[in-house]
């Protein structure tokens, strides 16, 4: 309603999570549109929105998702507010509870009554799971739409895009090591673009998107987990060998890995880190169910066609090749035929400056 009423410019998102991977792409989309948006982080003085909006339009604030008078405040005046938080592995008092789980029960509850609420969640949030990811989100869920019962819950399978934490994962691993031991490798993902993910954002924003319905995104195509792992190695043209893990042997080696990052104080890079949480929900397909496909709760049902990874990843990945985009034998090929003639002047040459009109040229001026 209040989109139709009034124009973007007018109206104030509120974006918590805005500062991260799917953040940028949604407050970029936002600021396209026109709508003035504030994006609570716990360090706005690091944050750097300006490239995505005009000066002012973008607008960082300080808030934490652990504080309630911080969230109120942040949502205060807001025409909209969406929630993007989300954590792959717990840090500190950074946990599965507190951000995913209380996180948005809290901000629906300090969201004023006339602001529209859109949640993004994940495919595999189920409160059963053995994961305390899948079931923090699930509580997550559950604690918003008992809140805010018009709330729109959008799902996303892996999302990619420049910056992905998955296929940029991969490209580096295979960097750094001979072999690739691999957790979950039958597992089958639907890959979707976080752009995707942000139109359909910004519709529920417009006010296009029904809400008290759980979406769930995927891509156009289904891999399982070692052929997108092998298909980073031949866009980045290194051979290393996958090695599958049994589930067991998985999760004894999440552990281990989750341990050594917490006695090295999260020294250990990123992509070496691999928990025995995200072991277990490597176990699981992470697909775009049959119901929702019944019931259009899709990209395609809110009229988005869902981008390919072949392609657009291919574009990022180029710098892990180990001479990047700038290998001469690729770039070599057919070139545009030398034009020029075999002598600067005479007959042959083409170059008669004697024909240009102008006293420059002209016989009287010769003489001079």
């Amino acid at each position: 309603m209040i989109g139709a009423i009034r124009k973007p410019i007018d109206q104030v998102v509120t974006v918590f999570g805005g500062s991260g991977f799917l953040g940028s792409y949604v407050v970029g989309a936002l600021a396209q549109q026109g709508y003035r948006v504030l994006v609570p982080t716990r360090q706005p003085n690091l944050s750097n929105f300006l490239p995505l909006g005009r000066v002012g339009q973008i607008y960082p604030i300080h808030a934490n998702l652990r504080n309630r008078d911080s969230v109120a405040h942040a949502v205060a005046k807001a025409d909209h507010v969406i929630n993007l938080v989300g954590i792959l592995q717990e840090s500190g008092r950074q946990s599965f509870d507190a951000l995913q789980a209380e996180g948005p029960r809290i901000i629906a509850e300090v969201t004023p009554a006339h602001a529209s609420l859109t949640h993004v969640s994940a495919i595999g949030a189920e409160s059963s799971s053995e994961s305390a990811y899948a079931r923090s989100k699930a509580e997550g869920e559950a604690g918003l739409l008992a809140a805010r019962p018009d709330a729109v819950v959008m799902r996303p399978s892996l999302m990619f895009g420049p910056g992905d934490s998955f296929f940029n994962r991969f490209a580096t691993l295979a960097r750094m090591l001979p072999v690739l031991p691999l957790a979950g490798s039958d597992t089958r993902f639907q890959p979707v673009y976080a752009g995707d993910v942000a139109a359909a954002i910004v519709k529920a924003v417009d006010g296009a998107v029904p809400g008290g319905r759980i979406y769930e995104f995927g891509g156009p195509q289904v891999a399982t987990l070692r052929e997108l792992v092998e298909y980073v190695l031949r866009v980045t043209e290194r051979r290393r060998l996958i090695v599958p893990l049994p589930n067991p042997v998985a999760r004894l080696q999440g552990s281990v890995m989750g341990t050594l990052d917490s006695l090295t104080l999260g020294l250990l890079a990123d992509e070496m880190v691999m928990t025995r949480d995200q072991a277990i929900l490597l176990e699981q397909d992470n697909l775009v169910s049959e119901a929702a496909l019944r019931e259009g709760r899709t990209l395609q049902g809110l009229g988005i066609t869902p981008t390919a990874y072949e392609g657009l990843v291919d574009s990022y990945l180029i710098r892990f090749r180990k001479t990047g985009q700038f290998d001469l034998k690729r770039n070599a090929g057919p070139t545009t035929p030398d034009l020029l003639a075999p002598q600067s002047g005479g007959p042959d040459s083409g170059f008669h400056p004697e024909r240009a009109p102008g006293s420059a040229t002209a016989p009287s001026a010769a003489g001079h």
